[in-house]
């Protein structure tokens, strides 16, 4: 959903300031969408946007209130330690899937410490023993392999994606144990009790969205989760590249001269 992407969307902008396109943000068909057409699927994604922004404000955001206000932090913690440790074989296997041996192993070990350890992933134990946490899905995993990002597009529920991610997407919630639990209804029930509990630890972060997007938060969002995949993809060191007049506008505009 929108409110949680969009703290580290910001985080990206912030560390991404000269790169929003190069080798792994080519179109499927070679174009750079950002320059060529920023957004061709335009109409559609801002109506999905406001369908999301609504469903945010109106369900998930008070559910997320509620939450917050009946589990106490620690206990918060330990589901948000739980969801993340079963996950982790997927990191592992992207890991592996992009050449990355040395950290597959480390979070290999993250997975086996924690699951044991941890009790079942509920406690975080790994991360004091040098084994730190990443993020690897199969969007990146593809991204990596050299397949271009294609078009932006907002999906109801899910929220910013790319065709890329919205396929690595489907292949990541095929992979996931969550998945396969039975009845269906405990599996939606797990996967909903995730996204309330990533809601809650996000709480402030529509506060943060207004105050930097100025006029037009789609906008903002929409070139803050691009540079966010990119940088992503090159785990923080994507290569220099022009960036378009578009996110030079909209993203890294210098602050206005002192009044005299």
């Amino acid at each position: 959903m929108l409110a949680w992407l969009t703290l580290a969307g910001l985080g990206a902008c912030a560390t991404v300031p000269e790169n929003s396109s190069g080798a792994g943000s080519q179109s499927l068909v070679g174009v750079d969408p950002l320059v060529e057409n920023p957004d061709p699927l335009e109409g559609f994604n801002r109506a999905m946007y406001q369908f999301n922004d609504g469903l945010d404000d109106y369900v998930f955001k008070p559910v997320a209130q509620g939450y917050e206000w009946v589990l106490p932090q620690v206990m918060r913690r330990g589901v948000a330690n739980f969801f993340s440790n079963l996950l982790e074989p997927l990191v592992v296997l992207n890991d592996l899937l992009q050449g990355k041996f040395v950290q597959a192993s480390s979070d290999s070990a993250r997975f086996l410490v924690n699951t044991t350890l941890g009790l079942g992933g509920l406690f975080d134990v790994a991360t004091p023993m040098a084994l730190p946490k990443h993020k690897e899905d199969f969007g990146q995993t593809l991204g990596v392999w050299g397949l271009g990002e294609g078009a932006y597009v907002v999906w109801p529920f899910l929220g910013p994606m790319n065709v890329r991610d919205s396929f690595g997407w489907g292949v990541d919630w095929l992979s996931s144990p969550i998945s396969y639990v039975q009845p269906a209804e405990a599996s939606w029930g797990l996967w909903l009790t995730d996204k309330v509990d990533q809601r809650a630890w996000a709480l402030g972060a529509k506060d943060v969205l207004q105050q930097a997007a100025s006029d037009d938060p789609y906008i903002f969002v929409r070139e803050a989760y691009r540079q966010k995949r990119q940088n992503d993809i090159y785990d923080g060191d994507p290569p220099a590249t022009q960036l378009s007049p578009l996110d030079d506008d909209l993203l890294f505009q210098d602050d206005p001269p002192p009044a005299k």
